[in-house]
């Protein structure tokens, strides 16, 4: 018998042939993939392909069905995931859920650091208190911290949840849609704060999950098409997201631009159709 390969404590994220069943249906896979240290992900693509499945299982919250998921040198089934948890930083709708209207941001942004939500009665220093007034600048959310989270702006609340993931200083970050709900002033806002976050060699490894080109910042390196569970490509970015790719992920045709560090896409006009006026 060959002997079980070992978790490679270089990768941050080692998915081998990893599959996810739920009620006889396939979610996820198979899929192989690894994340370095320095590395910036998107994973992209249409709904049900198996993008928040996939993220969930790097977040440590859902085991695979079958295949080996190693995360931060450690293997899924065989760890404490409470262990592995604060190493993560996970901002995703799952988690702003569960956010009391009432907390204030630079309580929700500190309690970070013992895994809670809603601070009660734990007790921090004034490292913790710099830590949260620091990535919330990060983000330009300082002038948010006495503000009640329910009365925030989306945009607001989306940059909170990231300053929030980043708290524990977590040696890989995972976004799920950072930018869905926003406007187009939102979505442009949050981008160019994750461009600087990309650029930044001291931040963590970064897996971002989105269903649009736009909404990836300048500064990302790698890449992911998913469908139906299944990857379409992965590896460097520029080589990933081409108009073919895109075109085989989404299933219809789709034109792909790149301006200024930028991607947008669109379907591609059918000549030959009539224009109503």
């Amino acid at each position: 018998m060959d002997p079980v390969p070992q978790p490679d404590p270089d990768l941050l994220i080692d998915f081998n042939d990893v599959i996810v069943r739920r009620s006889g249906n396939t979610l996820v896979g198979p899929v192989t993939w690894q994340v370095e240290l320095d590395e910036r992900w998107v994973v992209l693509g249409p709904n049900g392909a198996g993008k928040t499945s996939l993220l969930r299982m790097a977040a440590a919250e859902m085991h695979p069905t079958s295949g080996a998921a190693n995360l931060l040198g450690e293997t899924l089934g065989k760890v404490d995931v409470n262990e592995l948890r604060p190493r993560i930083g996970l901002s995703s709708a799952a988690v702003a859920s569960r956010i009391p209207r009432d907390e204030k941001v630079g309580d929700l942004v500190v309690s970070a650091g013992y895994a809670v939500m809603g601070r009660w009665r734990e007790r921090y220093d004034e490292l913790d208190t710099e830590r949260a007034v620091d990535v919330l600048e990060s983000l330009g959310a300082e002038h948010l911290s006495d503000r009640a989270y329910g009365t925030l702006s989306e945009g607001e609340r989306k940059r909170v949840l990231i300053a929030r993931a980043l708290m524990t200083d977590p040696e890989l970050l995972l976004l799920d849609e950072p930018a869905a709900g926003l406007d187009l002033g939102g979505r442009e806002e949050l981008v160019e704060r994750l461009g600087d976050l990309a650029a930044d060699p001291d931040a963590p490894a970064t897996v971002l999950v989105t269903h649009h080109v736009e909404e990836i910042p300048p500064g990302f390196t790698h890449g992911m098409l998913l469908n139906e569970g299944s990857v379409v490509a992965q590896g460097l970015l520029e080589d990933v997201l081409t108009a073919e790719n895109l075109s085989s992920a989404f299933r219809q045709s789709i034109t792909l631009d790149r301006i200024d560090g930028r991607y947008f896409a669109r379907r591609a006009q059918r000549f030959g159709r009539h224009r109503t006026r």
